[in-house]
């Protein structure tokens, strides 16, 4: 069967990432399925930002993450459930509300960052390892590309400069 996205080439490259992202995020969820860990492998970037940040209101910690604010208030909303995050207000606006590791989700980045994530790390690494220049470089480099001059406006440019 053929392969349409890859194809397509330049035209799919958004679908493309996409369903490698999906890939990568189911093998590391059948990893932690393994380990008996209780949360999406999709919810770890959000424990990782509150443990590299320190406590953030939901709209910063979003914006860490570079992800829309909806999809981090129901992350965060279930992993509070679990107990894994803990959300106040902060002394000075009531309004807000502050995200922040619970001693349970301290307890499970701790053993993620020892016991989880460097295996991961090492098997992605291991997987892009004979790739032609470094993937993270590249994605880096498209990232900043798109920062730079979104996608509609390199097409409108496309689009004038073509006869």
């Amino acid at each position: 069967m053929e392969d349409v996205l890859r194809s397509l080439g330049f035209l799919c490259l958004g679908s493309r990432m996409k369903r490698i992202g999906e890939l990568l995020q189911g093998d590391t969820q059948r990893v932690l399925d393994r380990l008996d860990v209780c949360i999406q492998s999709s919810q770890y970037p959000l424990l990782a930002a509150l443990d590299r940040l320190g406590p953030l209101p939901v709209g910063e910690l979003a914006q860490s993450l570079g992800v829309a604010q909806p999809g981090v208030t129901r992350s965060v909303a279930l992993l509070a459930e679990l107990g894994l995050v803990e959300v106040n207000p902060p002394n000075d606006d009531q309004r807000r509300r502050i995200v922040s590791l619970s001693r349970d989700g301290r307890r499970l980045v701790d053993e993620a960052k020892r016991d989880v994530w460097p295996s991961i790390e090492a098997a992605v690494a291991e997987l892009c390892a004979d790739l032609s220049g470094p993937l993270l470089g590249q994605l880096a480099a498209i990232e900043d590309r798109l920062a730079a001059t979104s996608l509609d406006r390199r097409a409108e440019k496309a689009k004038a400069g073509a006869p």
